[in-house]
């Protein structure tokens, strides 16, 4: 008479058997005793807190100090900066610097603030401006910027129904409008920031831009424009 053959275990038991034993060893090493529902709660409670991660020393300064270091950073990246008094300056500002360079034409986002200037400067120089998405072959576009963070000289932009994320990428020109009282030192500043705007649904896509495209890849030769616009140029408010 045989002998009665138990069952064999499976293959993904003893996979979930073994993963556990392993998890559970390390949670005794640790000295971990909480429970599921007390370890999801411990996770929950560090990230509502938004606690600061290291923040570098050099960004951590006066108000005003940090304009300068958001200034010097973003020329160091190759961005050209136009100082303005206020935002109804910024149509002036466009016809001059695209007269200057020979385009005739400049895409736009459709923000209210944008849209309600004076734009009569570029119908004078004989420069169109259209509120649309941008396309491939544009040569200028405008936007707007959320954050200027001084400690790299970056700017942050976000997406929304008004400013598609394509004006800042397809054409080769970038212009961006940045308030001056919207500098912060540091990115955990800017996010924050974006956080109080922002809380209960936040953008779907958050642009870092720290000066124009630029690549080494080939050759370790420096192009311009390798992965999207050759210049940025910022029309910064002294509001």
């Amino acid at each position: 008479m045989s002998a009665e053959k138990k069952p064999a275990m499976s293959t993904n038991n003893t996979t979930a058997m073994s993963r556990a034993d392993i998890l559970g060893n390390i949670r005794r090493g640790l000295k971990r005793s909480q429970d599921d529902s007390q370890r999801q709660q411990t996770v929950a409670n560090r990230l509502a807190a938004k606690a600061n991660n290291l923040i570098p020393g050099r960004a951590q300064l006066p108000f005003a100090e940090q304009v300068e270091l958001f200034k010097a950073m973003a020329t160091e990246a190759v961005a050209e900066l136009i100082e303005l008094d206020s935002l109804e300056q910024v149509p002036q500002a466009c016809a001059d610097w695209l007269s200057c360079h020979s385009f005739r034409e400049l895409i736009s986002a459709s923000n209210t603030e944008l849209s309600q200037l004076d734009w009569s400067p570029l119908e004078q120089q004989q420069i169109s401006r259209t509120e649309r998405v941008a396309q491939a072959g544009d040569i200028a576009s405008l936007t707007l910027s959320f954050a200027g963070i001084a400690e790299t000289g970056t700017l942050m932009l976000h997406s929304g129904e008004h400013s598609p994320t394509t004006l800042n990428f397809l054409p080769d020109n970038h212009l961006v409008v940045l308030r001056r009282s919207a500098i912060v030192g540091v990115y955990e500043e800017a996010w924050k920031k974006l956080r109080e705007q922002f809380s209960e649904v936040l953008p779907r896509t958050v642009n870092m831009i720290t000066g124009p495209s630029r690549s080494a890849d080939i050759e370790q030769k420096l192009q311009m424009g390798a992965h999207g616009p050759k210049k940025l140029i910022i029309l910064l408010i002294n509001d």
